[in-house]
């Protein structure tokens, strides 16, 4: 697989995960309460492999392409910034999650409002770099950058969706195969 395939096959996984914090959103807002330790799993997920991995990643990629084109460069800092935001808004959301989970008493109002924005923030951030960013990127590389960044970027395994997944992610890995996710 190449780079530009790992990030789109990232980020489609990506996206099938957003679609299950988004469901679990609809449950919250209509009074239900969702299993609470597969939405830690999500929320984990994220943050340990887009977070520590996928987006840092993506950040070398900027590297190697910044100061070719005005325009890529844009958005490319947008994205870096982006980057930065949501892991911030990751960390938010994961100590909230923790308290509900630790039986802490936090309005669910307020952790649904931030759920969804994290939900919208992931998936506007996909939105661009799936449609402004790689095609973009597409254009003015060449063969050459292509194979310099194959040398030089190691790919970590996915502990979710790889050849071997976590046990960290046992539930969630049990709900994609139960294919309930319309991913």
């Amino acid at each position: 697989m190449t780079i530009l395939e790992q990030l789109r096959q990232d980020h489609t996984n990506m996206r099938c995960l957003l679609n299950i914090l988004n469901k679990k959103v609809s449950k919250l807002r209509s009074g239900e309460h969702p299993n609470f330790g597969l939405l830690d799993e999500v929320i984990d997920y994220l943050r340990n492999y887009a977070d520590a991995y996928h987006h840092p990643w993506e950040n070398e990629l900027f590297r190697h392409f910044e100061g070719r084109d005005a325009d890529l460069d844009k958005v490319m800092h947008c994205c870096e910034a982006q980057h930065k935001e949501m892991l911030g808004a990751g960390s938010s959301l994961a100590e909230s999650l923790d308290c509900i989970l630790h039986d802490a008493v936090i309005p669910m109002d307020r952790f649904t409002d931030q759920l969804e924005q994290f939900v919208v923030q992931q998936s506007e951030h996909l939105d661009l770099e799936d449609h402004t960013l790689m095609p973009h990127m597409v254009r003015i590389a060449t063969t050459v950058d292509w194979q310099a960044l194959e040398q030089a970027l190691s790919r970590p395994d996915d502990p979710l969706f790889g050849e071997t997944q976590s046990t960290r992610y046992s539930q969630l890995y049990q709900q994609l195969l139960s294919g309930d996710n319309d991913c």
